[in-house]
């Protein structure tokens, strides 16, 4: 029971939210005690307000973004304030501020959050409106709630500075054995290989925001304030979690003609499989030491398993024979390969967080770093740029503002009680996606209703306010935890918070929830109704864009490949970022694709063609991985032109692919590489490869196992060759209406 409360604790989503709890209700009660309640009160919306805009990130681009928030928090109540007497003026004014508020979306995450922030501010404008200097003295107390919850948030950083990326680079080792473990799944027979993928990929997307929020961390804290012990050893295990991502994804077995090869030996699949699933495991015991914050002890003797898989493949070499069981060996071998390096992979991370660490650990690692981060600068063009209909921000903006305008308009046409709730509603669940904004309507509306009912109930049987201010504080705490994982659950808490609020204030709180129901439907349909009507951004319009950068991504990453193969040394910076820039377009068109699984069954074009596609692509960019890591794994020799003409090939047919993205036409020049030719050029890489052997290998048996590699690598670019062909067959036959 005590393991749980503390796990719940030490969560991050409970620290932000303890954050902005202590940064609230400090201000009530001490400015209540001093019979100032509607001044503390003030002062506690300024300090919710900002909140949003405290996302993770180096300590001087957090006090930044929370600074531009309260600068914008501030200015937009202001502003709403002072136009209000004057409807000619007011209206321009209000249609502008959530215009340009809603814009600054297209400036990524840190702008999304100060956007939202401050149009929650514009909504809860309308709540209370002042006049002559009671508006800037209101402004004053919000800013002042702002500065304070600021200095909330630097007061918990400075306690637990490396606590955050702890959690994260846990949740990160927790997902990569996850991934590890649907690997050994694959072993089983009757193992539905789609499914697993399907998950395999969920993983990725999960896994690409992980990274860049460590990336954001890890290096930009080393730019800024230097190589602390701590921020070493994670940026030693985040470069390992990496290394294993990649080496997971860049090997793949033909699981179907393994169990038909070993079908009279099942005892060698499931001796690997249990190596598979002992990898997993002591991924699992990392992240659980980290998470605790206990000292790591090894369970899994990684090492025996693999001595029990290599004395298992001396059994099977014996029992056949050596001549017999060549195939069967190599191909063992190959799985013994890849599971020798992720066991030394792993074994850094145990070193991590067993033993200290020094800069001569990074060394290598810590080449250009900077590289691998989102640029972080915000010129006026790419405002400029999003001004079209082309744009999905710029048309979530526009129906944004329409929305929120008509509500307002309805509000005050209407004997609606509280005006600034239908807006807050629209803000809060409308999104640029239909999917999302109707999964929010609906858990809004169910969290209002359900939250209303149990703290009516609660205030009908508890008449004291002490208990009452208590339970509003739990119930704000929960809110503010659970609005990030769980909306439904975060919803129902936040209700409960202001009917307690409401039912310490006034004595007519059933119509306050009476009230605030019909506030969150009619908030809640009108924010469903505009991203239906007005310019919907339906996901099967945008899933070509998430597609052609997926499609260059892998066609990047293939040609850094056959350079680094031509020109060989050191895996250079561009090499690196191609590699990465793969791995998170590949999550990107997944997130697409499962953007339309939520949209109507009637917007859901094509969906099974996009969804090979995003197939074809996946695999694409294991395939490629599987390449540049055997390149870089073994002493190869000079690339012949055979193989250049292989790659230029495989480049040609997904240039062709993106081509086909940009025109209307069913047709466009085939390429001009013959299948006859391409078969010329792979009997050509073999007998290349098989002169160089020969000059260099003496023994029989040696030169043949060396041959067999040689055929797994030319295999390889007989698969990508296959793999790029289909794509450009699939993206032929994809038909996106516009």
């Amino acid at each position: 029971m005590i393991n749980s409360v503390k796990n719940f604790t030490d969560q991050t989503n409970f620290t932000n939210a303890l954050k902005v709890t202590v940064a609230a209700v400090l201000p009530v009660i001490l400015f209540g005690y001093l019979d100032l309640f509607q001044v503390g009160f003030t002062v506690a919306i300024g300090a919710v307000l900002t909140y949003p805009s405290d996302i993770p990130s180096n300590l001087k681009h957090k006090i930044n973004g929370i600074l531009v928030a309260i600068l914008i928090i501030v200015g937009a109540a202001i502003l709403v304030n002072v136009t209000y007497p004057y409807p000619s003026i007011f209206y321009p004014v209000l249609v502008l501020i959530l215009f340009f508020l809603s814009m600054i979306s297209v400036y990524g995450h840190r702008a999304t959050m100060i956007s939202f922030s401050g149009l929650v501010s514009v909504s809860l404008a309308f709540g209370h409106l002042n006049t002559g200097w009671n508006i800037l003295i209101n402004a004053g107390y919000m800013l002042a709630g702002g500065l304070f919850y600021l200095l909330v948030s630097l007061i918990f950083y400075k306690i637990r500075p490396y606590r955050y990326v702890e959690l994260q680079i846990a949740q990160c080792i927790k997902l990569t054995g996850k991934y590890l473990k649907l690997r050994g799944d694959l072993w089983n027979a009757d193992a539905s290989r789609g499914k697993i993928i399907e998950k395999q990929l969920y993983l990725q997307v999960e896994l690409n925001t992980i990274h860049e929020n460590l990336r954001e961390i890890l290096i930009r804290n080393r730019s800024n304030s230097g190589s602390s012990n701590q921020n070493r050893k994670m940026l030693i295990v985040f470069d390992s979690l990496l290394e294993i991502l990649e080496l997971a994804l860049s090997t793949s077995f033909d699981h179907s003609k393994l169990h038909e090869k070993f079908s009279a030996h099942p005892k060698m699949l499931s001796t690997y499989q249990n190596l598979a699933y002992n990898l997993a495991g002591t991924m699992k015991r990392l992240s659980k030491s980290l998470e605790n914050k206990t000292k790591y002890v090894s369970k899994h003797q990684l090492f025996q398993d693999l001595e029990a898989l290599e004395n298992a493949i001396l059994d099977y070499e014996k029992e056949l024979g050596k001549e017999d069981a060549s195939e069967g060996v190599l191909m063992l071998s190959n799985m013994r390969d890849y599971a020798e390096r992720q066991i030394e992979k792993i074994k850094v991370v145990e070193k991590a967080f067993t033993l200290a660490t020094n800069p001569q650990d990074i060394k290598g690692i810590e080449k250009d770093l900077e590289k691998f981060l989102t640029p972080l600068y915000y010129p006026w063009s790419t405002l400029k740029e999003n001004l079209s209909f082309s744009s999905t921000i710029f048309r979530h903006s526009l129906r944004l503002t329409l929305t929120i305008l008509l509500g307002f308009i309805i509000g005050k046409l209407l004997p609606f009680q509280n005006v600034y709730w239908i807006l807050l509603t629209i803000v809060v669940i409308m999104r640029p996606g239909y999917g999302l904004t109707k999964q929010r309507s609906y858990e809004r509306i169910f969290g209002t209703i359900l939250g209303g009912i149990i703290a009516f109930g609660i205030i009908s049987v508890i008449h004291n306010s002490y208990a009452i201010s208590a339970f509003s504080i739990i119930a704000m705490l929960l809110g503010f935890m659970f609005t990030q994982t769980n909306y439904k659950v975060g919803a129902t808490f936040v209700t409960m918070y202001v009917v307690f609020i409401y039912g310490m204030l006034t004595p007519n709180v059933n119509e306050v929830i009476q009230y605030r129901i019909l506030d969150t439907l009619v908030g809640g349909l009108l924010a469903f109704a505009g991203n239906y009507l007005l310019w919907p951004s339906w996901e099967f319009l945008n899933v070509r864009v998430f597609l052609e950068k997926s499609i260059k991504a892998n066609r990047d990453y293939i040609r850094e490949i056959s350079v680094f193969y031509n020109k060989k040394g050191e895996v250079t910076t561009s090499y690196k970022l191609a590699r990465k820039q793969a791995f998170i377009e590949i999550g990107n068109l997944m997130t697409s694709f499962q953007r339309m699984t939520q949209e109507p069954r009637s917007k859901q074009k094509q969906m099974p063609q996009v969804y090979k596609l995003v197939e074809l692509n996946h695999t694409l960019v294991s395939s490629s991985a599987s390449l540049g890591t055997y390149i870089q794994t073994h002493q190869t020799t000079k690339a012949s032109e055979a193989f250049n003409v292989v790659v230029e090939t495989i480049l040609k047919n997904l240039d062709d692919a993106i081509e086909l993205l940009h025109t209307d036409e069913d047709e466009i020049l085939l390429n001009t590489v013959q299948k006859s030719d391409l078969e010329v050029r792979f009997t050509e890489l073999k007998n290349i490869r098989a002169k160089e052997l020969r000059d260099s290998v003496v023994d029989e048996a040696d030169f043949q196992l060396k041959m067999k590699e040689a055929q797994l690598v030319i295999e390889q670019l007989i698969w990508m060759t296959n793999l790029s062909e289909s794509l450009l067959k699939a993206t032929r036959k994809l038909k996106i209406i516009v």
